[in-house]
């Protein structure tokens, strides 16, 4: 009886060790993520605005066309390893449109109206 108990004591403190170790093991793990965390929340440096930023903004009424860059790229290719579990390389990217940009504001007001003259029971 008194070596099933002193067996018992022994493998539980195994247990325990081995618990701290994971969890020290873990925390340095989220320490490390939270120092890239903060790294990407960092804001970059303003860059000169080339001359076709420039042309585009001096166009009013016209929407600037965004560009994907490199930074962009990796961000994506870095989020969809991370959710997927393997490696991604991203072939192609581009910005789509806002629903806000294709639809026409008559055309909408237009919708809206119909659906306000419909009588619902």
């Amino acid at each position: 009886m008194k070596e099933n108990l002193t067996a018992l004591i022994k493998a539980l403190s195994e247990r325990q060790q081995t618990a701290e170790r994971q969890l020290s093991e873990l925390s340095a793990a989220v320490k490390a993520l939270e120092a890239k965390m903060a790294e990407f929340s960092q804001p970059a440096a303003p860059r000169a605005l080339t001359a076709p930023a420039k042309a585009a903004q001096a166009t009013p009424g016209k929407p600037m066309k965004a560009e994907v860059t490199a930074e962009i790229l990796v961000i994506l290719a870095a989020a969809a390893t991370t959710y997927l579990g393997k490696e991604v390389r991203i072939r192609s990217a581009k910005m789509l449109q806002s629903p806000y940009e294709v639809i026409n504001p008559w055309v909408q007001q237009g919708r809206v109206f119909i659906h306000a003259s419909h009588n619902l029971r």
